[in-house]
């Protein structure tokens, strides 16, 4: 019997915890168009500090961004 207490008391804080932690914040994306109004499109004619020299390399990386795989050139 003292385990199920303890069982439930374990489970009651837990709920407790969760509930006092949990975080209210939209995912990323999920609340309109305000955080894809911050993207830049790509290519040096769009970027603040233009590069001197520019390749196909450069292109596919640019365009590529945020993802985390390098982009695939041959």
């Amino acid at each position: 019997m003292g385990l199920i207490k303890l069982a439930l008391a374990g489970a009651a804080g837990y709920a407790f915890y969760k509930y006092a932690t949990k975080d209210n914040s939209e995912a990323a994306y999920a609340g309109g168009d305000e955080n894809f109004a911050k993207v830049r499109d790509a290519g040096p004619q769009e970027m603040s500090n233009a590069p001197k020299s520019w390749n196909k390399v450069d292109e596919a990386s640019d365009e590529s961004f945020p993802a985390s795989d390098p982009p695939a050139t041959y």
